[in-house]
């Protein structure tokens, strides 16, 4: 479907490392069904400017090309919203009867234009070179949102008291129903059920995270709150900081980006890939890939065949990334035993299976007795810890016997790497 046009230019707004207020860097402008990006002068000119993503789009004037196969820089698509915020703004701009309106219909200025202020990692979006005006927040409580996000799912308007509070998390990326929280000096992305849930989702990510973090991964903060009897999962953000002189924004390219890839190319991307830019361009490379080793392999230990190049991001302090904490660590469905990770591991391999990881070891540096010592113990944890964690969610016993042992420890991972 061709995208309606709604605006021809976008100028590009950042809060630099520890600034509490944003800065323009420049503009980004229409040219055909591309998007192009190029510095502002006076921002070339600050002694504290640094690229948005510099093997993308490096410190220079005039008009920087786009990597091959993209429409848009990468990093500024970071900034925009997924297939959830899409659905948002389409309510909102169409009513209901943007319930069957394809996403493609309005364009990717519109969706950066429209969407909230707060978005993920330290860009905004602006009519205006010279006036910051971020999207309005209006404050609801779980309840109101819960009950707009359902709303939204069966393309029904929302009132239009809370339509603000929902369109504020029209931002952050994903498919699932969510919105942006915020409680003293703390932000959240709130994590709803949805109506086509066929098992409990939103538990089911809840028990993998508080896993993970039991297993010593670096993982986001997570809690599980029951809202009118409905699961909500919040997830704290580790790309703001609260400071004496306000709010803080941490830059953060996702690991797509880092690839140059786009979303239609995502198939391609892979954590062999991954690593080598680890090697290159990341802080405490070592460390860093034994992270990223641990986190494939809890990735199949828990079921979750979700882990794109989305799922992967670094933060960006104008000279070298740092790995994010872990977050979407979600278990999948699954009908059967046989899965496949939604990145490749390694060449061709992209098999759930943990002796596929194991012989892809040397990628992450790691010896074979080394990543074999890694499974075991990310095992163990998952088997020792597996009831508490389920007890906190709250999980019942019939819900429990369907997780065990299809998404979580399901006995095709244990197999020998077939060729």
């Amino acid at each position: 479907m061709t995208s309606d046009v709604g605006y021809n230019e976008a100028f590009v707004w950042i809060w630099l490392p520890e600034a509490t207020d944003p800065v323009v860097t420049g503009k980004l402008s229409r040219n055909g069904d591309r998007l192009l990006f190029n510095y502002g002068k006076s921002y070339l000119q600050r002694e504290n400017a640094i690229a948005l993503y510099d093997p993308e789009l490096p410190l220079t004037s005039g008009n920087i090309s786009l990597t091959q196969g993209l429409k848009m820089p990468g990093v500024i698509r970071d900034g925009s919203p997924d297939a959830w915020g899409r659905r948002v703004i389409i309510n909102r701009k169409l009513g209901q009867s943007g319930r069957q309106v394809d996403t493609a219909h309005l364009d990717e200025l519109t969706y950066l234009l429209e969407s909230g202020s707060d978005r993920i990692g330290a860009l905004d979006f602006q009519r205006s070179p010279t006036e910051y005006v971020p999207r309005i927040i209006a404050s609801a409580t779980l309840e109101e949102l819960l009950h707009c996000a359902e709303r939204v799912e069966k393309g029904l308007p929302v009132p239009a008291e809370l339509d603000l509070a929902l369109h504020h998390g029209t931002s952050i990326g994903g498919a699932r129903p969510k919105a942006l929280i915020e409680d003293s000096n703390r932000k959240f992305i709130a994590k709803f059920s949805s109506s086509s849930d066929i098992y409990p989702v939103v538990k089911g990510e809840f028990i993998a995270m508080r896993l993970a973090r039991l297993a010593g991964l670096d993982v986001a903060d997570v809690q599980m709150k029951a809202v009118e009897g409905k699961d909500v999962l919040l997830v704290e953000r580790f790309d703001r900081q609260q400071t004496p002189k306000g709010w803080t924004r941490k830059p953060m390219v996702s690991a797509l980006t880092l690839f140059g890839l786009d979303e239609m190319f995502a198939r391609y991307a892979s954590y062999e890939t991954l690593a080598d830019l680890i090697r290159l361009s990341f802080t405490d490379a070592p460390k860093t890939l034994k992270e990223l080793f641990s986190r494939l392999v809890f990735n199949i230990l828990c079921g979750n065949t979700d882990d794109h190049a989305r799922n992967h991001a670094a933060f960006w302090d104008g000279e070298m990334l740092t790995l994010t904490p872990a977050y979407d660590i979600c278990p999948q469905g699954r009908a059967g035993n046989i899965a496949s990770q939604a990145m490749l591991i390694s060449g061709d391999q992209r098999q759930s299976n943990l002796a596929c990881c194991i012989e892809a070891a040397a990628v992450f540096q790691l010896s074979r007795t080394e990543a074999t010592t890694i499974v075991d113990q990310l095992k163990e944890v998952i088997e020792r810890h597996w009831q508490s964690v389920c007890d906190e969610a709250r999980l019942s016993p019939v819900d429990r016997k369907l997780l065990w042992g299809r998404q979580f420890m399901n006995p095709y991972i244990f197999e020998a790497v077939q060729p």
